[in-house]
Order: structure tokens, then sequence, then C-alpha cells
């Protein structure tokens, strides 16, 4: 298993800086934004994909530093009520799959995305509840006629370019949030739906990472990993559960906020849960996101990649010469 980055964190920097910088860190792969909510400072398609040129460098850039992308990522809302907010996130994504194509990248990283509650909505609207019985009425009319057949539509366009990897990011707010949901579309769609397995957004949910980790590995469904960890307040939690609206910089106030790997969880944890992916066949990456208000972006990164690389199997597994 690879350890990697996802280098929005470095946004500041200039691509070639920064592939030097992790590099020298110990990263082995990157993860690049191509737009949305993550940006495009070191990967726009509108660039790369107009001229081959810079299309060779690109790659060039990243190979002659020993180091591989493991995946894009285009986080965004393309069954956004906004119709221009919507549109922007659908071409972003377009443009990404046709970028992993000419780069052979195998998996593009996303959102599933939220609609309204009706064609003439204003914002997503994430149903969390099935009472009072309007709410189930929303949820079926969004996954009935949003969000399935769009992503009928879209893993059709994904594979007719060779992807055959469409990894959703479980995050509440959106229709995929957590392993039942993302297998509800799988099984609509076919098995290009797949996770990019964050543990962060699943911790605060009060799931476990690793039986989710055995859930979704069983189903051939995991495709990408963010190594992102999340500290869990427990006195916050039990005075008002794990829901939370407050600013992520309220830390002493909220139930939860993601921290630096090995901050959040102990190191049973980790272990367990890369142990639990070994057991299911994955052996692709595990990408560091760094979103810890206590840790400056060096510091953050650097103290993770020293966690994980303790912990990550790097040699094939073994023949079974005891039984």
């Amino acid at each position: 298993m690879k350890l990697g980055v996802f280098t929005v964190l470095y946004q500041d920097l200039p691509f070639e800086r920064m592939l030097d910088k992790v590099a020298e860190m110990g990263v082995e792969t990157v993860e690049l934004g191509t737009g949305n909510y993550p940006g495009n400072k070191h990967c726009d398609p509108d660039i790369l994909l107009e001229d081959a040129a810079k299309l060779t460098a690109f790659k060039k850039a990243v190979e002659s530093r020993g180091l591989s992308i493991s995946g894009l990522s285009c986080h965004g809302n393309p069954m956004h009520p906004d119709r221009e907010f919507a549109r922007q996130s659908h071409e972003t994504w377009r443009k990404t799959v046709l970028l992993a194509e000419r780069l052979e990248i195998p998996v593009v990283n996303g959102f599933a995305g939220c609609p309204g509650d009706h064609p003439g909505a204003k914002y997503p609207n994430w149903v969390t509840c099935s009472w009072p019985p309007e709410y189930l009425e929303v949820l079926k009319w969004q996954w009935d006629e949003v969000v399935v057949p769009y992503w009928q539509e879209e893993a059709k366009f994904a594979e007719s370019h060779g992807i055959r990897q469409i990894a959703f990011e479980m995050h509440p707010g959106f229709v995929v949030y957590n392993p039942e949901t993302l297998l509800k579309l799988r099984d609509k769609v076919g098995p290009s739906i797949g996770a990019n397995f964050d543990p962060s957004h699943l911790l605060w949910q009060g799931i476990d990472p690793v039986e989710a980790v055995k859930k979704l590995g069983r189903e051939k469904a995991i495709f990408h990993v963010h190594a992102k960890d999340t500290y869990l307040d427990q006195a916050n939690i039990r005075v008002n559960g794990v829901l939370d609206t407050k600013h992520y910089s309220q830390i002493l106030d909220r139930s939860w906020v993601f921290r630096t790997v090995g901050y959040g969880q102990n190191e049973k944890m980790w272990r367990d849960l890369t142990s639990a992916l070994r057991s299911v066949g994955y052996d692709y990456v595990l990408s560091i996101e760094h979103e810890d208000m206590l840790a400056s972006i060096d510091e953050g990164l650097s103290k993770a990649i020293g966690f994980l690389q303790g912990l990550l199997f790097k040699e094939d597994m073994p023949e079974m010469w005891w039984a």
C-alpha cells in the first residue's frame, strides 16, 4: 500500500515546488484536485486537455520525482438546485474524467451530490429522518428522479472513457454518506460506483470504520482511501449528540473536530483499519487529507506521515506456511 497526500493543503505552492516538498517528506503518490470544492491550483483540466506539451510536462514532473497520481478529485454537487452551480460541477466532473483518461489514472473521486426537495428548490436538502412522512417523499423523489438517473448516465460516460472507478466520499450533507447509501447507489448504477473511503466522516456518525471496511470490502467497493482523523468530544456528545453546526474553529464547544492522523483515534484503531483494508484485498493508497486547526500544515502532515509509515504493510502477503 502506498502513502499519499491530497495536495490541496499546499495549494499556495507552485505545482513543482509542491511535488518536491511532499516527495522530500516521504510521500509516494499524490491526489490532485481538478476543481469544484478542492480547486484546481495544481491540476487544471482546461489547460492540460488543450495543450499536449503541457500535459506531457505535467506527467514528467510527477514521474521524475518518483511519484505517481493516485486519483483526480472534483468534489462538487452536480445536482445542486442552483443551475449554474450544478452546471459548473457537472462540467468539471466530465473534464476530470477526460483528463483521467489521458493520464491513465483509474480513479475519479467526488461527492454523490444532493438535490433540493422539489424541482423548484433553491438549496440542497439532506434528509436525515423518516418522520414527518413528507421527508420520505422528498427522499424518494431525490433518488428516483435525480440521483439515480444522473449517475446512471455519468457512469456510462465514464466507462466510455475507460474510467470504471467512481469513488464517492461518504460525506454527510450528500445523499451518499454511509455504507448503506453507497451500496444503494452501487446497486442502482453498477460496480463502477465505490468509495473514496474517509474514516473521519464515519467516526462522528457513530460508524466503526473497521466494520465499514469489511462491509464495503466484501463488495469490492473501496477504490481509494483518505487518511483523516476525527476527535470525538464525549462530554459535548453526551449533552448535544453528534450533529453539530458550530464552526470548526469552536474546538472546545463542538462535539467533534477533524484532527491529524493519530490525534483523534488511537494507534490501535489505525492498525485495525489498515489490517482490515489488507484483509479485503485493498492495496492501493492511503491519501492523507490534512484539516486540523491545531497543527500547521507542515507539522500536521509530517506527523501523519511518520505515524502511518510504521503501520502500512509494504511487502506482499505471505503464503500461510503455518497452516
